[in-house]
């Protein structure tokens, strides 16, 4: 049986960071007693850019305790608080290769609907103080995934979590976390999830540029006769450690190219 573990919520606020002022409500804590859920958020939490987070797709971040116990083990660390990944709710069940886009949720009062896995960002990095977190998270296939709120209401820890309603096509969250973000892009699937109407409009724009890419490669393959011989990769499969070997000024780089680093909205 799925189970509300905490609510947790927070409102933005600057934090120092790498010789930087990062604005930011990835700091998260439990509340007591019983919270309305709306349309936007929880009362008393809040975003801290309304450019990338919240809305009414991204209104309630879920992350499971069983991921907290995993990432426990891999991260050889005991001092986890309930809100330390930045969710909303903690819980116990709703994995992310089980919970469907799309699927239906009562909790208390409150009536919800799965919308996308969490857009993972390095203010998470910042949050669990490891910065290269955030690609963990996407690596090891736990992101988590939003709520929209179908029916606001008041929910509390301790509340049973009942799924009402199976999403469409049935693609799961980490099912649809890999086809955006790891190696491999099957129209088919690509197809089949950009069925389900709940999938939330950046992801739809997301892979409906996947699938444009997958089709325009289909198309242009020609003679295979033709081809170019058999031969390693032309990029790199999945994820890699990288090593920093120096460091450039923008404004040096300039001189040299134009170049200009690519604005990621978190």
């Amino acid at each position: 049986m799925a189970r509300l573990l905490s609510i947790n919520a927070g409102l933005p606020r600057d934090i120092e960071w790498q010789g930087k002022t990062v604005h930011t409500a990835v700091w998260k804590t439990p509340v007591q007693g019983r919270r309305m859920t709306r349309r936007l958020n929880i009362d008393g939490d809040g975003q801290g850019d309304l450019a990338g987070d919240g809305g009414e797709q991204g209104a309630v971040f879920v992350y499971q305790i069983e991921s907290y116990r995993y990432w426990q083990n891999q991260l050889g660390r005991n001092d986890f608080t309930y809100g330390q990944f930045g969710e909303n709710f903690t819980v116990e069940g709703l994995a992310d290769t089980e919970v469907c886009i799309g699927d239906y949720y009562r909790i208390g009062d409150a009536l919800f609907e799965v919308t996308q896995p969490r857009v993972t960002c390095y203010r998470v990095g910042i949050r669990m103080n490891k910065p290269q977190m955030a690609a963990l998270l996407v690596s090891h296939g736990r992101p988590g995934f939003y709520f929209r709120v179908l029916e606001e209401g008041e929910v509390g820890a301790g509340d049973e979590i009942v799924k009402v309603e199976a999403g469409p096509e049935q693609v799961t969250v980490a099912e649809i976390n890999a086809l955006l973000y790891l190696p491999g892009h099957p129209a088919t699937r690509l197809e089949q999830a950009l069925c389900i109407p709940a999938l939330s409009a950046g992801w739809r724009a997301s892979l409906e540029a996947l699938l444009d890419r997958e089709r325009k490669a289909r198309a242009t393959t020609g003679n295979p006769g033709l081809d170019p011989p058999m031969g390693p990769p032309s990029a790199w499969q999945g994820f890699r450690p990288l090593r920093v070997s120096r460091k450039l000024h923008q404004a040096a780089m300039s001189l040299r190219s134009s170049w200009s680093p690519p604005t990621v909205n978190c």
